[in-house]
């Protein structure tokens, strides 16, 4: 409760800031994330995930496309030390890595900066997930959010979809598929 309440104070501070930079070509951007859900119809139901890390990304293209659809593409990687999954028999706890996070932030519009990003990795577990499964996961994930850009920090605010699935490494394959709430705090720089 009290992390829930600092990330809640740190979103409304933001609010007050003047306005960063934001994602420019050249320019990096790192970000301490927590977030949480609920399964979804299409796998194991009745499951829970709670997870958090940190990200390292790199702005990688100038403005590209026309219209609404303009923006920069950014690269990151994902170091996921706390995953919890919260299913019927035992929960699992665990960490993760995503090596790839495939990013596009959209021009921004004042100091929201919207983003689409499409991100997979693995997950490596105490218990198998889902039961009488594997313990070594593969997370597939796509996600919409935003960025408030303050002065000294962003403030980020997504909803992001996270299909659990061991890809056939053991018999049955059912899979975990969830509905995520993600808040970042982090920092966008520009190339120096």
């Amino acid at each position: 409760m009290k992390l829930l309440s600092i990330l809640l104070s740190s979103v409304l501070f933001s609010f007050s800031c003047f306005a960063q930079t934001g994602p420019e070509q050249g320019g990096n951007e790192f970000e301490l994330w927590t977030g949480g859900g609920h399964s979804v119809p299409g796998g194991r139901t009745h499951t829970g995930a709670f997870n958090a890390g940190l990200r390292y990304g790199w702005v990688l293209t100038e403005p590209h496309l026309p219209g609404f659809l303009r923006g920069r593409f950014e690269y990151a990687v994902d170091i996921v030390p706390m995953f919890l999954v919260f299913q019927p028999g035992k929960n699992a706890y665990g960490a993760g890595f995503d090596p790839f996070a495939l990013k596009w932030n959209f021009v921004r519009h004042g100091r929201i900066s919207p983003y689409l990003e499409l991100c997979g990795g693995t997950l490596f577990t105490n218990h198998n997930v889902p039961p009488y499964t594997n313990n070594v996961n593969f997370t597939d994930q796509a996600a919409l959010g935003m960025h408030v850009l303050g002065e000294r920090k962003a403030v980020s605010v997504e909803v992001r979809y996270m299909h659990i699935s061991n890809a056939g490494l053991s018999t049955p394959n059912p899979g975990v598929n969830t509905v995520q709430v993600r808040l970042g705090v982090g920092k966008f720089w520009g190339p120096k």
